[in-house]
């Protein structure tokens, strides 16, 4: 650990070479110490060894950026950000190390994670139709969750978007018309293949659940009627 003012004064041979040699070792370390250098510099690094932190001089030289958090129990590095950026088109992929990757942010937006995803709430984007009649095919792919306004019979056609594991609800709401059915395609399974039966009142709305399977199978739940 070692901290250097980086001017080097004029003096004899002996003393410049000492001075020399802080101010390299100043350099090698980042001016590593328990309390910020006495004299500092844009853009100059330093290793606060009290708080195991990284951090680099603002272009103003009136405060410290933290770049890192280094574990010297563990041996590890956390990079202090509340902005990460990707510096091409391939987005962000984060790795095992042993270079798996097992999370990846698209620049599109989608993230893809390997394995399972667990969360506190509900993750998915949900899709909001205000008209539906006839065939309508959802896409699991894109939409988690589904809130369909019927206009008029549907018949829910089968998907070939949706994932083993998925799940969500779908929320049907009649129109100021009401009577609308909704029939269903091989793919929807019920409990004893009962079908659903829905409210029929104008502007009722009842939510489904529903889990995929496997492939080609999408359990439904028991549908909770007119709410109000």
């Amino acid at each position: 650990m070692s901290q250097h003012d980086f001017n080097i004064a004029n003096q004899g041979f002996p003393a410049f070479r000492s001075d020399l040699n802080n101010a390299l070792a100043a350099l090698a370390t980042l001016s590593s110490g328990a309390t910020e250098p006495t004299s500092t510099y844009a853009n100059q690094l330093w290793y606060d060894s009290t708080n195991d932190l990284l951090k680099l001089r603002n272009e103003d030289d009136d405060a410290w950026i933290i770049l890192a958090y280094l574990d010297q129990a563990t041996d590890e590095m956390e990079v202090r950000s509340a902005v990460m950026q990707a510096v091409d088109a391939a987005g962000l992929t984060f790795k095992t190390d042993e270079g798996t990757a097992r999370l990846t942010v698209a620049d599109s937006g989608a993230v893809d994670v390997v394995g399972t995803l667990t969360a506190a709430r509900g993750v998915g984007d949900t899709n909001t139709d205000a008209t539906n009649t006839g065939s309508v095919t959802l896409d699991f792919s894109t939409h988690q969750n589904h809130v369909l306004t019927l206009t008029g019979a549907v018949t829910l056609a089968n998907p070939t978007t949706e994932t083993v594991g998925q799940s969500g609800f779908i929320v049907f709401i009649q129109d100021a018309t009401g009577g609308r059915t909704v029939s269903l395609g091989t793919d929807y399974e019920t409990a004893g293949g009962a079908g659903l039966t829905l409210s029929t009142a104008a502007s009722a709305t009842d939510i489904v659940p529903y889990v995929v399977a496997a492939s080609g199978r999408i359990l439904l739940g028991t549908p909770q009627l007119a709410f109000s």
